[in-house]
């Protein structure tokens, strides 16, 4: 079984995905257009254009993408959660956790913590929650 946040980002997910890119040197992987349906379920114009579906790796975890259906407009209201993401170097941490940042809020700042060398929490410019941990690893 493997388990694969999938975010919703209506209209937004192209700048998303370039967004991750940028910060988090994600990689897309799979990106299909509303537009490159099967004609029967093709939308056309700026509908069209929207994403269907995407797939991006982080490190070595694959999570998913979409604008949602042709028409939703909602925000997404990401709650109950936070994606992990966990490092093994402390300037890398903190240079991600700083990218994230951009244009997105400052939950907790980066930091050391009993448990980590370097931690922080971040909701991104999308509204998706973040955790960055450099885990300390000695006893």
């Amino acid at each position: 079984m493997v388990v694969q946040p999938y975010l919703y980002f209506y209209g937004r997910c192209d700048e998303a995905l370039a967004f991750y890119e940028q910060a988090l040197g994600a990689q897309v992987t799979f990106k299909m257009r509303n537009k490159e349906a099967p004609p029967e379920y093709a939308a056309q114009g700026e509908a069209g254009e929207r994403i269907m579906h995407a797939s991006f790796k982080v490190g070595q975890n694959t999570l998913m993408a979409t604008d949602g259906m042709p028409g939703d407009t909602a925000t997404p209201k990401y709650a109950g959660f936070s994606i992990s993401l966990s490092l093994d170097n402390v300037s890398k941490g903190e240079k991600i956790f700083n990218a994230l940042a951009q244009g997105g809020e400052v939950r907790l700042p980066w930091q050391s913590t009993f448990w980590a060398k370097g931690f922080g929490m971040v909701t991104d410019k999308f509204g998706v929650p973040w955790m960055v941990n450099v885990e300390n690893k000695e006893p």
